[in-house]
């Protein structure tokens, strides 16, 4: 929502909004572009009545706002639709979809598209660090939109992307998540294919080649050319000669070697999340050695594991991995990075599927790559983290307090230490405390 809102301030409309606990780096673009930030949902916040109200998805029924909004007739639109209508007619839009790697998948095309002088528009859920801001509206015809299969708004429970209609459509695996809106991995699917059926017959659709939930979905019915990528075995996309922290690898377009990434960036998954920004950026009319000139010019997402502070020879990182399998990879990568250097991981279970605990049994497996953990487990979580991860044994500390994972943390932590937070919410400042603690310890 914040960076439709960009959007349409660039448009030349005059945009504020309602939110809660609005927090950087969003906070700061906004207001860095003139737009009015009021707290909470106060009705008042619509007089006087604007010409359209975009609705987020978070906003529900019993809402003072919604229902002064509905009560008073005022006109309304979801974000989704609305960037459609005003944004993406008839643009070449350019989607990535899938549980894992959105966010870094869509600031790498975006990066290679601007670096092959494409100036493309885009709208993602981080802040690509070679922009610095995490939309605009772009001066050509190409548009990179992350493409989230949550629900788009309480007046429509369709997945957000089904509004995007891609030309080119990356999907970069999945899982079941977010609980609170599907049942199961049936019901994501589903919308998956949804999405599958809006890419026209003169497209492309980049899949995993091993990825067996995806295939179920195209098996469901397809009617777009192929790609398929993989970092560990040879699809039309594929890799050699990587280093095992995944921070340099040769790129394998069909038989064809087109160049070496050599990057900041660790993991498996990141190498999996370049190779589907390569075949995008090549259906768009990017070489594939231009796209590897500028993955290797790429500076990562904000907020994926992006270096908070050093403070005392110690590393804080802040990661936004909020479910087990991207929690296992981020550590993976790290470990692989680090060698036998300790690893200290700091996770807020912050997102309504975490919450609920239906990924709870999976989580002690996804953290037993980190030498020590803290768990933040406030009264409203749904699950005794201290039961469901006592298998991590003397290494797990459960606080219903981040101040006290911060004085713990920095008392525990020395020199040649990697401090790894993961959440994907504020998690009450605590990435910069704990610069601060180590610092001031």
């Amino acid at each position: 929502m914040g960076g439709i809102a960009l959007i349409a301030r660039a448009l030349g409309h005059e945009v504020s909004g309602s939110d809660a606990n609005v927090y950087p780096p969003m906070s700061t673009q906004l207001e860095a572009a003139g737009i009015r930030l009021m707290e909470g949902y106060d009705p008042a916040h619509l007089d006087p009545v604007p010409d359209q109200v975009v609705v987020g998805n978070a906003m529900s029924r019993g809402n003072p706002a919604v229902e002064h909004m509905l009560s008073r007739g005022l006109r309304y639109i979801s974000g989704p639709q609305w960037l459609a209508e005003n944004v993406l007619q008839d643009r070449w839009v350019l989607a990535v979809a899938g549980t894992h790697g959105k966010t870094t998948t869509s600031g790498m095309l975006a990066w290679i598209l601007e670096y092959a002088g494409l100036r493309p528009g885009f709208l993602i859920g981080g802040v690509p660090e070679n922009f610095g801001i995490s939309a605009r509206a772009g001066d050509m015809p190409f548009f990179v939109v992350e493409a989230d299969e949550y629900d788009t708004a309480f007046f429509d429970k369709r997945s957000k992307f089904v509004h995007y209609r891609p030309r080119t459509l990356v999907m970069n695996n999945l899982e079941f998540d977010h609980a609170d809106i599907f049942e199961d991995l049936d019901a994501i699917q589903r919308q998956f294919h949804h999405l599958v059926r809006t890419v026209p017959g003169n497209g492309l659709i980049i899949s995993p080649l091993n990825d067996g939930n995806l295939h179920d979905v195209l098996d469901m019915g397809c009617w777009t050319p192929l790609e398929h990528f993989a970092a560990d075995y040879e699809a039309s996309w594929h890799v050699r000669n990587a280093a095992a922290d995944g921070s340099a690898f040769d790129v394998v377009c069909e038989t064809e070697h087109v160049g070496r990434v050599a990057w900041a960036l660790t993991g498996q998954h990141n190498v999996a999340n370049a190779l589907a920004a390569l075949a995008a950026a090549r259906h768009a009319g990017v070489p594939p050695a231009v796209g590897v000139e500028a993955l290797a010019r790429f500076l990562n997402v904000k907020r994926r594991m992006e270096l908070r502070g050093e403070a005392r020879g110690v590393r804080v990182y802040d990661d936004f991995a909020h479910h087990p399998t991207a929690i296992s990879m981020t550590l993976d990568g790290l470990r692989k990075h680090v060698g036998d250097r300790r690893i200290l991981a700091v996770l807020e279970p912050r997102s309504n599927t975490m919450r609920m605990g239906v990924h709870a049994a999976l989580l002690a497996d996804s953290l037993a790559q980190a030498d020590q953990v803290w768990v933040y487990a406030p009264a409203s979580l749904a699950w005794d983290a201290a039961s469901v991860l006592r298998k991590l044994g003397a290494r797990l500390h459960v606080s219903d307090s981040t101040q006290v994972i911060v004085e713990q943390v920095a008392a525990e932590a020395s020199v040649g230490d990697q401090v790894l937070v993961m959440s994907n919410g504020g998690f009450d400042g605590i990435h910069q405390r704990l610069v601060d603690a180590l610092a001031g310890a």
